[in-house]
């Protein structure tokens, strides 16, 4: 089965599929079947993470999904541990291999950690990874526009990516409009709302219900519609093939408005400047 799925163009070049599979928290043998089966549904864009210990069975699905690798889109992210002193050469170099990979086609830090003053010198190691050609694109993940703009300035290389926790319930709306002005793709995590009640809220029961789509389509079609990349982890063969199907139907003013009264306010979701995803 194969799906159409568009793609958001990134700052420096190439593109980035709009839907990809999540897969924290998933372990290697149950991230193995996952990306088979989501390559079996039309994904051709997969997340991954150091911090997740799952990049070994991400490889496996890979190369087991008889997909051509120039058609996947590859992301992982090097967690606190490979911030400074270089510490991300090594680090892409072992998710490299545990992959069984040459480069992957985006790479992220994964929190900015600004207690240890670490994340613009990590940022310069990105750069030198992207023009080795280890790394296709380079971004952040749970970063802030402060932390954002310090990195602009002192190295003049805007991440083509920022990854956050985001979904109509934690909507973003700041860190989303500055992403834009920036040129950078907004990529959401738990865009569903994973552990919490988000897809059994009335108004996102009412919309699916007028769309004869359920709770997690209408809320993946929000994301599609407000540009996001959204990235819903699944190990069920048939829910995979229901978040892909997003693209033929669109939610009009009266959802998105419907949508809006989810907003739990600018203090929900996780504090970016001490964990994350």
């Amino acid at each position: 089965m194969t799906t159409s799925i568009p793609s958001l163009p990134l700052t420096g070049g190439g593109s980035i599929p709009q839907l990809g599979l999540g897969t924290w928290p998933l372990d290697d043998a149950e991230v193995q079947r996952a990306v088979v089966a989501a390559a079996e549904a039309g994904y051709r864009h997969v997340d991954t993470a150091v911090k997740y210990g799952n990049e070994t069975g991400v490889g496996r699905g890979l190369a087991a999904s008889g997909v051509p690798r120039e058609e996947w889109f590859v992301t992982t992210k090097l967690d606190g541990t490979y911030q400074g002193d270089e510490r991300a050469v090594g680090g892409l170099d072992d998710s490299l291999a545990r992959l069984g990979l040459d480069y992957v086609d985006l790479l992220l830090i994964h929190w900015p950690l600004p207690q240890r003053d670490q994340y613009v010198s990590t940022w310069e190691t990105f750069i030198r990874l992207r023009e080795a050609g280890k790394a296709r694109a380079i971004g952040v993940s749970n970063f802030k526009p402060a932390h954002i703009d310090r990195l602009i300035a002192e190295t003049g290389v805007v991440p083509a990516v920022n990854q956050v926790q985001l979904s109509p319930a934690i909507p973003r709306r700041a860190q989303r409009e500055y992403d834009a002005e920036h040129g950078i793709v907004t990529e959401s995590w738990s865009p569903i709302g994973a552990g919490s009640d988000l897809l059994a809220q009335p108004e996102v029961v009412r919309v699916a219900d007028k769309h004869g789509r359920t709770p997690a389509q209408v809320v993946l079609r929000w994301h599609v519609q407000n540009g996001l990349v959204a990235i819903p982890k699944s190990r069920d063969p048939e829910r995979m093939a229901q978040n892909l199907a997003v693209f033929d139907f669109a939610l009009d003013a009266d959802d998105l408005a419907a949508f809006d009264t989810l907003d739990q306010g600018p203090d929900a979701g996780v504090d970016s400047d001490r964990s994350g995803h």
